[in-house]
């Protein structure tokens, strides 16, 4: 007998290699050294307790140098086709949450100019992920956090402002850090055809009226550029209203009160390293000017307060220094720092002609959001910006992205629902119905493909929650692009619609399950399910 005190995390993963199982565990080698045993003698003694239960396993096998190996049975997987068939758009989603509370809050761009491909790809990281949690039961809300206060929105007043007065004609340098982009004129151009020239001679009234016109007239901008991507938030915060509540103030009265604040040369100091940052952080300049980090000590206090019981923001990768700053105030505030997370996603190169296009935000030389989605489609821009690992760059190649073939990635996973439909059309053609699984034997789909493409289909609840709990959208991608090669292969070796009814019946039976599963991984990351293509 084994003489665990505790059991230990059973870790069960599926093998590469399909000899050794569809699922395979290491158990017996992590005991082996706790219970001074041979990990073959643990693996036997393992497989003595496990039931025989025939209908899950069809062999449970040790395997040296102490591993155990399992193969499911083929009533398992066709039962796994009856469950994806009833539960239909619900199937993927596996409640282990129970409504706890969750926030996203991601993109976030100031309100200084049109979204880029960069904002695009955390756009899209969020916006997937927020669905993934939700389907494993996170109440989830999505924000957006407006930064618009500070600096850069005087830069962005001035800028319009110089703007407007040279359209007007009056001659006058721009500013060497100005945001020169086009859309500068735009808004220039609207402010003339809404006030005309009255702020010509008005610039100490005209300065706050063009931050505020502007800032606006950006963020509807936004707003529009992202519902368009198919993204949408729950909530729109605006920086600016910690101000306007005494917030930030609040707050660093509170690091204060509590001693985690002190004073040095003028300026006020969180004691962050306390908290395992690499040294304290200044909040109020000596001047008197708060710092960005006083105003995210305060959002993320107010977020705290909300009742979240998990945070997570989603950065580009150029932040990272600001992560362990973020952890220390979190943990400063009595807020579990393990249920902080952070996701930084790395820039993106976008290629055309298979040069890279240079980018440049204050310059005014980028590739916007709505350009991209302009020219190769919602679908594509989204599923192409999920292809990585969010800590990986991402070459984004519009060329590839345009293609109509299976060189294109979204375009092959959409082919093959669009391919199920063209079948399913020909079948109601042919006078054939569309099978219930009540209805058809499933043991006539019994070959080494069709097992193959069963075993993939019922994996799907653990794409979704594996995807979600690692935070990690491009999981799903990939799940979704083994599925397609899968069933594309099926197809091309396979007639679906033979003389021979009951094969008929099953098939369609195994390609309805693959449409519900691709049309449900679809929903998911936000891209249309085409009946034809």
């Amino acid at each position: 007998m084994l003489k665990l005190q505790e059991i230990p995390p059973v870790i069960v993963e599926r093998p590469k290699d399909e000899k050794h199982g569809d699922l395979a565990t290491n158990l017996p080698l992590i005991l082996a050294s706790r219970e001074s045993k041979p990990p073959l003698q643990i693996a036997d003694m393992i497989l003595q307790g496990l039931s025989r239960e025939k209908t899950v396993f069809s062999k449970i096998e040790i395997a040296k140098p102490g591993f155990i190996n399992f193969f499911l049975a083929k009533d398992f997987l066709y039962q796994g086709l009856k469950d994806i068939e009833k539960a239909g758009p619900s199937f993927g989603s596996v409640d282990i949450k129970n409504g706890e509370r969750v926030q996203v809050e991601f993109v976030s761009a100031n309100p200084t100019g049109p979204l880029h491909v960069g904002h695009g790809r955390g756009a899209v990281t969020g916006d997937v992920l927020a669905s993934l949690l939700s389907r494993i039961g996170y109440q989830v809300e999505k924000e957006y956090y407006i930064n618009d206060v500070g600096v850069q929105m005087e830069l962005l007043g001035r800028s319009v402002f110089i703007r407007y007065q040279q359209l007007l004609g009056r001659e006058i340098p721009f500013l060497e850090n100005g945001y020169q982009g086009d859309y500068i004129y735009d808004i220039a151009k609207e402010i003339i055809l809404k006030k005309g020239d009255q702020f010509l001679e008005r610039e100490d009234e005209a300065f706050p009226f063009f931050i505020e016109f502007s800032s606006s007239f950006i963020l509807e901008g936004i707003k529009k550029d992202l519902k368009d991507f198919g993204v949408t938030f729950g909530n729109w915060f605006s920086e600016k209203s910690l101000f306007e509540h005494d917030n930030v103030n609040k707050v660093i009265g509170w690091l204060k009160d509590t001693e985690l604040a002190y004073e040095k040369d003028g300026a006020l100091w969180l004691k962050s390293s306390a908290y395992k940052d690499e040294k304290d952080r200044v909040i109020v300049k000596a001047n008197g000017e708060y710092t960005y980090f006083a105003s995210d000590i305060a959002y993320h206090k107010n977020k705290i307060e909300r009742g979240f019981k998990k945070l997570i923001d989603i950065w580009g990768a150029d932040h990272h220094g600001y992560v362990p700053r973020m952890k220390a105030i979190i943990k400063a505030l009595g807020y579990d720092v393990d249920s902080f997370e952070v996701i930084l996603v790395q820039l993106v190169n976008l290629l055309r002609d298979g040069k890279i296009v240079s980018m440049s935000t204050r310059s005014g030389e980028f590739v916007t959001l709505s350009e991209i989605i302009k020219e190769v489609g919602k679908d594509a821009a989204r599923f192409f910006f999920l292809m990585r690992h969010t800590d990986s760059h991402l070459d984004f190649d519009l060329e590839l992205a345009k293609k109509q073939s299976s060189e294109n990635p979204v375009y092959y996973v959409q082919y093959a629902h669009a391919r199920i439909c063209s079948v399913f059309q020909i079948a109601k053609e042919k006078g054939i119905a569309i099978p219930s699984s009540d209805d058809v034997d499933l043991s006539r789909l019994e070959l080494p493909e069709e097992i193959q493409l069963i075993k993939h289909l019922i994996r799907l609840p653990d794409a979704v929650q594996e995807s979600a709990l690692h935070l990690e959208p491009h999981r799903l991608v990939f799940y979704l692009q083994e599925l397609a090669g899968c069933f594309h292969s099926y197809y091309y070796k396979n007639r679906i619609i033979t003389e021979d009814k009951d094969l008929t019946a099953s098939r369609l039976l195994l390609i309805k399950a693959v449409r519900i599963v691709l049309k449900n991984s679809f929903d998911i990351l936000g891209i249309d399910a085409p009946e034809k293509m």
